[in-house]
């Protein structure tokens, strides 16, 4: 008799979303509701699936939580898999130590936590045997591999492991519990449920290993649509994985060339058919946007300028295409009428601000203060937020130097297009 699971992690339910709520509450909300819709989701899942069990591979919570809140909405909802007879698996990850409600609340029958020291869970069923193994973080931080821990593979047995784990590493994650998929695969266990690296990815071996990702994006970068694991365990013991999506809302970065656009219209019209695009190829209900403008255009420094009334028009086409967000939106656009010809002394007739423009882009950008300046407030940047959220300024000295190339000339944009007015010429 087959032996059906759903496997799943890192929801971190009730992640705070500082940076977004900033700019945009609403939004905001609906991301932040959109942790507990995720988990709805997988439990109707479960129950339409009519599952034997759902595995969860750790950071269910995310740190510290306080809201008896989420408590009742967790009990709420793993109460439904009670009533169904549906078993609960689930291991604590590093965001899991930290959680007040792991250590106070009170579960139904059927729910199983592994602990600190490995576990293993008998499942006898007609012609199939089954073994389910678990271990949890005592800490918030497990800098060394858990596999030896683990007690080995049950004879005659499916053996299936719960493993929270950075595997060999990857950008933007801590290191916690390594390992390496040789080593899953000579370990004797059929089936490695994973959590903790919030990309989905899988590997077939003599393991199937699985790292099924968040199954709710909170930020452009978890970009896309995500899912979690629906496994089936045959009667020989063949193992089959179906990916089914969960996201209520699915972030994505649209592009929108706007090259050949000379007025305010056309520029949001390209916008709107691109949000449309977008729109038409996610899966997910809500769909989340941030817009990468580019090409050449006279717009360009009017579209700096009016930044916020550009993301106004927007947010109104977002919502007439329907379930639609703007994010944010970036500037790449670029002046498009041929630069003056330089006078005898080298500059440019008598515009003062392109006359500005030139020195901005040519000696104060590549002045050794001015870069040494922006180097440090950057760095003072970085260094207040977590580890995950610094990938965005590159992983080394050379992504780095990149990433102040870049915000040194987005920042000399952006003070020329204020000096500019809407018609081109200096205000």
């Amino acid at each position: 008799m087959a032996f059906r699971f759903v496997h799943t992690a890192d929801l971190h339910l009730d992640s705070p979303l500082r940076s977004l709520s900033l700019r945009h509450a609403e939004l905001a909300d609906l991301v932040g509701d959109a942790t507990r819709s995720a988990f709805t989701a997988i439990v109707d899942l479960c129950l339409d699936e009519r599952v034997d069990a759902l595995l969860v591979a750790g950071d269910l919570y995310d740190g510290d939580q306080t809201s008896m809140k989420t408590a009742r909405f967790l009990a709420g909802e793993l109460a439904r898999l009670a009533e169904a007879g549906i078993l609960v698996f689930k291991i604590r990850g590093n965001h899991d130590a930290l959680s007040k409600i792991t250590r106070q609340l009170v579960l139904p029958q059927g729910v199983t936590i592994f602990g600190e020291r490995p576990d293993v869970v008998r499942i006898e069923r007609p012609g199939l045997d089954l073994a389910i193994h678990g271990i949890s973080f005592a800490k918030p931080h497990a800098p060394d591999s858990l596999l030896s821990k683990f007690a080995p593979p049950v004879p005659d047995a499916v053996n299936i492991g719960l493993l929270h784990t950075s595997l060999g590493g990857v950008r933007g994650h801590d290191v916690y519990a390594p390992c390496t998929l040789a080593e899953l695969n000579a370990s004797g266990f059929r089936y490695w449920a994973l959590g903790h690296i919030h990309a989905r990815s899988e590997h077939r071996g003599a393991a199937t290993v699985v790292m099924p990702g968040i199954p709710q994006g909170r930020d452009i970068n978890e970009a896309g649509p995500k899912s979690v694991s629906l496994v089936t365990v045959a009667d020989d013991g063949a193992i089959a994985v179906e990916e089914r999506r969960t996201s209520l809302a699915e972030f994505r970065r649209v592009g929108v060339d706007l090259t050949g656009a000379l007025t305010w219209s056309q520029a949001v019209d390209a916008i709107e058919t691109a949000l449309g695009t977008a729109r038409d190829a996610a899966t997910s209900p809500h769909l989340v946007a941030r817009l990468g403008l580019t090409g050449r255009t006279p717009l360009a420094f009017r579209l700096r300028r009016d930044a916020d009334l550009l993301l106004a028009e927007a947010a109104l086409r977002g919502e007439r295409i329907g379930r639609v967000w703007i994010e944010a939106i970036s500037q790449d656009a670029h002046d498009a009428p041929p630069p003056e010809e330089p006078a005898a002394d080298g500059r440019t007739g008598g515009d003062p601000v392109r006359e500005l423009g030139q020195l901005m882009r040519g000696e104060i950008a590549q002045s050794h203060g001015i870069r040494e300046e922006v180097a440090r407030l950057a760095r003072e940047v970085l260094d207040a937020l977590p580890q995950e959220a610094r990938g965005f300024a590159g992983e080394d000295e050379a992504g780095f130097s990149a990433f102040l190339d870049a915000l040194i000339g987005e920042g000399t944009e952006e003070v020329l297009a204020r000096l500019v007015s809407g018609d081109g010429e200096a205000a």
